[in-house]
């Protein structure tokens, strides 16, 4: 049996320190407070990340396995609470109810242990540990390689995974990207077995609508894509998927440069024959920041990375950590020349890429991400704002030993520009083992918090957060 003892140290990187899970699902209010919570800040910032119970190895233990926790902020009124749930699908209470591991994890694939998963029950767990998407008017908890999880916005309470009544034939991505305008959700997925990848359309309605294999010559890890007003945009980099290895002893997961790196370009409501491919500079895209149409021209932009340790997540002996982390990237595809501009927008190294949501497939003249620590993976420092207009670029530092994770962009109520907004985010002091929520002004990065939320309980490290109003 191994149970996961949150807070207890580890040699398992992803299980130390503040990425050790917590055991106990909490509600707060009354929180201690450094500046004023904003009048005109009213929502649910909310963060998912994973938090394992029952693993079937601890050394073995990859970031990817965790449980699904999702923490939430509530903001009104100048004043905020706090709540944190685990969600809770199949697996999860089966691992519960047995009281041990179930599922090996994605490192263990492969070990000759006998499975424990009982007939009936699914192969695999769905984790909701990912990212999370706000669509007509519903929460979805993301785990890639399954259905979206449909999470209850004031309780977090799970309420399971959904098919779009039986029309979703394929897992769904982590990255939907939501049209503001349309009210659609693109989505994909990719898997190990051909078609290698699918692509579907949700409606403003929510009804699956569109659906349509999309051909590439094998499995990869397709973390993110693109999407702008008229195209969608599928990237085929050399994360390549592959269970024959896995069985040989590699890993499943693995970056192999000879494969190359292209960019697909479809009609939104295209089909497979209507992707046209452009090659591109090798390299590995994880997230993009955002995608938009420019005349004869699509735009992306992502942290775009030289190489990637994905099964490793960073950790891997031998590991050239500074070559995983990403930069701010740029591809414009001209498509009635065929011709591929590139350029790097920013040498600093960083990722979890976001921008004003509400401007997603359009231009948007400012985009965030977390900077990187150059000496520690998976371990952001501070935040930056990139200006598309000037190529300036704005950052604020968390100080010494204070490391963060995705920060999310939320409009003011009544906002009257793209970044008439804040940025909120957690963060942990690890000398203080403190964590803390910050509150920043997007137009003023430089000059720190306007609030700080002292949190009263530990928020573990995580992996994507998103914002919902409540205008």
């Amino acid at each position: 049996m191994t149970l996961i003892t949150a807070g207890a140290p580890s040699s398992n990187f992803f299980l130390d320190g503040n990425f050790s899970p917590v055991a106990e699902e909490r509600d707060a209010a009354d929180m201690e407070v450094i500046g004023e919570i904003p009048q005109d800040l009213r929502g649910h910032f909310l963060r998912v990340g994973p938090n394992p119970v029952h693993v079937f190895s601890e050394a073995a233990y990859h970031t990817f396995d965790g449980d699904g926790m999702i923490h939430a902020m509530v903001f009104s009124d100048a004043t905020v609470r706090y709540r944190n749930r685990f969600v809770q699908n199949e697996g999860f209470k089966l691992e519960q109810e047995h009281g041990d591991w179930i599922f090996k994890g994605l490192n263990s694939l492969m070990d000759p242990t006998p499975g424990r998963v009982p007939e009936g029950a699914a192969a695999s767990k769905n984790l909701a540990n990912t990212a999370l998407a706000f669509h007509n008017n519903t929460l979805y908890a993301l785990h890639e390689p399954s259905q979206p999880t449909v999470i209850e916005l004031s309780s977090l309470g799970t309420k399971g995974p959904t098919d779009f009544n039986g029309k979703l034939s394929h897992p769904f991505t982590a990255h939907p990207k939501i049209d503001q305008k349309s009210g659609e959700m693109i989505a994909y997925g990719y898997s190990f077995q051909a078609p290698f990848v699918s692509y579907s359309i949700i409606d403003k309605n929510g009804d699956l609508v569109h659906t349509s294999p999309i051909t590439i010559p094998r499995s990869i890890f397709m973390h993110d894509f693109g999407v702008t007003e008229k195209y969608t945009l599928f990237l085929d980099f050399p994360i390549t998927l592959d269970i024959g290895r896995a069985i040989s002893g590699g890993p499943a997961v693995d970056f192999e440069p000879q494969h190359g790196s292209r960019i697909g370009v479809m009609p939104r409501y295209g089909t497979d024959a209507d992707v046209r491919w452009f090659d591109v500079e090798t390299g590995v895209v994880v997230h993009t920041a955002n995608a938009w149409d420019d005349g004869d021209e699509v735009v992306l932009q992502a942290s775009r990375s030289k190489t990637a340790d994905i099964a490793g997540a960073g950790t891997s002996e031998g590991n050239n950590l500074q070559d995983n982390q990403g930069q701010l990237y740029e591809w414009r595809i001209n498509l009635k020349t065929g011709v591929v501009a590139e350029r790097t927008l920013s040498q600093i190294p960083c990722d979890f890429t976001r921008v004003n949501d509400n401007y997603a497939g359009y231009r948007t003249r400012y985009l965030y991400a977390g900077v990187f620590n150059t000496e520690r993976p998976f371990t952001f420092d501070g935040i930056m704002k990139y200006d598309n207009d000037t190529g300036g670029v704005t950052e604020f530092r968390y100080g010494v030993n204070r490391h963060g994770g995705e920060a999310v962009f939320a409009p003011k109520v009544g906002a009257v520009s793209e970044d008439d907004g804040y940025l909120i985010g957690f963060i942990h002091d690890e000398a203080k083992n403190q964590s803390e929520c910050l509150i920043i002004d997007a137009q003023n990065l430089e000059a720190g918090p306007v609030a700080t939320v002292i949190m009263p309980f530990r928020v573990p490290y995580g992996f994507h957060a998103g914002w919902v109003s409540s205008e």
